[in-house]
């Protein structure tokens, strides 16, 4: 391995590291804040990725969205549906698969919250980038998520 190898691979887990050092601290900075009552962070997150998609989505393709095993989506789901926040529909492709959206109270929940939300992630990232900083952000997250 050659210097400049070595170099590299010190960069690039310095920089993926700090890449989880960020998120791991905002998310706690997230989590402790308020807005949480009526939603766990995770939920949101379920209710955040339906929100975003143009109709109903099969579990499998949310999991991409939200990163939790199958079976604790699976879980996840069915405390959501229980609560009366996304709703079941058979897949019209595959029978044997479901979908999920938003209900109404679902939507409502998750415009409340994210509204909050976005106004912490506005406050703690403005406060910490300029807004050149944010837009390189931006760009270089794209890049890495298109890489992988």
């Amino acid at each position: 391995m050659t210097t400049a190898t070595r170099t590299d691979v010190r960069l690039a887990n310095e920089a993926w590291e700090s890449v989880l050092t960020a998120h791991a601290t905002l998310m706690s900075v997230f989590g402790a804040e308020d807005m949480w009552a009526e939603v766990s962070m995770r939920e949101y997150d379920v209710l955040y990725t339906l929100a975003k998609s143009d109709g109903p989505m099969r579990i499998s393709d949310l999991q991409g969205g939200v990163l939790l095993s199958q079976p604790a989506m699976s879980r996840l789901v069915d405390r959501l549906v229980a609560r009366g926040l996304i709703d079941r529909c058979p897949d019209p492709v595959d029978k044997r698969a479901v979908r999920i959206s938003l209900t109404e109270e679902g939507a409502r929940l998750q415009r409340e919250v994210g509204r909050a939300h976005g106004r912490s992630v506005a406050r703690e990232v403005s406060g910490a980038l300029s807004p050149e900083e944010m837009r390189d952000l931006r760009r270089l997250c794209s890049k890495l998520a298109g890489s992988a």
